[in-house]
């Protein structure tokens, strides 16, 4: 059902930007037909990647992704400067459909089909330049390198020892077809520039399979934290074929899953508790997350630091006295203006809130899905110092 309506929804907009763009600024003839061949490649190879990622691999997809996913967020930013311009086309709809106006050698003529034609390529080349300046400062974003953002939280029943205590969060790393080992490593190298005690990783690092993104995942074994590295599942862990693959080769790269579980932060004798569950997608492959599970047998004394993709599973850490919880999955809306849609599931789209007595901090993620285009969210990298 959801590959039928995205289809049908990129059709309709195909279909608009062709009238808009093409038939609306073009004569009969040579132009329209190689500006029409153009529209119809470029949505092919958007349809190509945006669903043939399981039938050809990471590895060739990655042919189609950087023109196809280029397009898509082009086809956004048009489709939504086209609609922004349409009450300029109907308030100069009578200037078009005003006659020639006559002279002395020449009656009145009908109206002129070069006014309809100017407005069209005025419209058309405006929608153009806004399109293609935010796609241009949102690749910029997104393929840049992520902001390194440092934020004090206390902690309520956290010992004096933790002060200072320095948590790297990251989340939405997104290795596939657009984004590959450089990627990984420049991550791994602000993190350990940052000194952390913990690395916390909250799903979505990868978007294929071990054989294909193993190598790019392989800069993980480099991380250095006093703690170790800690990973819980994103759902996109759970559109590959090989999650517990995934899990495994993370353990040989020294990052350890909390999989429904719990471990104990120890310092000076003092402890807090970092626990971590599956991500709700994890459900329809037999694997839901556990929250009673990962949090039993913890001491009431200490507070509790859980790891889970996404925002909306605070609710559930809620009810059950977690301290703080880290998340993911929004990507902070990563492109403006999707972001209301991700605000109307999601309970943050980034940053620190509360619910109820449970601290939720949402980092914006360090990669991106689909566009390699970020407009008003550029990628983080966060680094939290606990505080008493």
């Amino acid at each position: 059902m959801f590959v039928v309506v995205l289809a049908t929804v990129l059709g309709l907009v195909q279909l608009y930007l062709f009238k808009r763009l093409v038939k609306d600024t073009t004569r009969p003839g040579r132009a329209r037909w190689a500006l029409t061949v153009l529209l119809v490649v470029l949505a092919a190879v958007l349809v190509a990647a945006l669903f043939l990622r399981r039938s050809v691999g990471a590895t060739t997809l990655t042919w189609f992704a950087w023109p196809g996913y280029v397009w898509f967020a082009l086809v956004a930013y048009l489709f939504l400067a086209l609609l922004v311009l349409e009450p300029v086309r109907l308030l100069l709809r009578g200037w078009t459909r005003r006659p020639q106006p006559s002279t002395e050698s020449q009656p009145a003529a009908p109206p002129d089909v070069t006014r309809r034609l100017f407005l069209a390529r005025a419209s058309a080349a405006a929608a153009g330049v806004a399109s293609v300046s935010l796609v241009g400062v949102g690749m910029a974003s997104a393929l840049g390198p992520p902001d390194v953002l440092r934020l004090p939280v206390r902690l309520r029943r956290l010992d004096p020892a933790f002060n200072g205590f320095r948590i790297a969060v990251v989340s939405d790393i997104h290795l596939g077809p657009l984004a590959g080992r450089s990627h990984t490593e420049r991550i791994v190298r602000m993190i350990n520039e940052t000194n952390p005690d913990l690395v916390a990783i909250v799903g979505d690092l990868v978007d294929g399979t071990v054989e294909e993104l193993g190598s790019a995942a392989e800069p993980l074994r480099d991380l250095v934290s006093r703690e170790g590295s800690f990973f819980v599942t994103g759902n996109h862990e759970y559109f590959v074929p090989d999650t517990a693959d995934w899990l495994r080769e993370l353990e040989h790269f020294g990052v350890h899953s909390l999989r429904n579980e719990s471990t104990a932060i120890r310092r000076g004798g003092k402890t807090f508790h970092l626990a971590g569950v599956n991500d709700v997608t994890g459900k329809a492959h037999g694997e839901p997350p556990d929250y009673d599970r990962a949090l039993s047998g913890l001491d009431a004394s200490a507070p509790t630091v859980l790891l889970a993709h996404q925002p909306v599973m605070v609710t559930q850490a809620a009810e059950r006295g977690v301290d703080l919880q880290l998340s993911g999955h929004t990507h902070g809306g990563q492109m403006w203006p999707f972001h209301y849609v991700v605000s109307a599931v999601q309970p943050s789209l980034a940053g620190l809130s509360t619910v109820d007595d449970t601290q939720l901090y949402v980092t914006r993620g360090a990669g991106f899905w689909g566009p390699p285009v970020r407009v008003g969210a550029p990628p983080d990298i966060t680094v939290m110092s606990l505080q008493a």
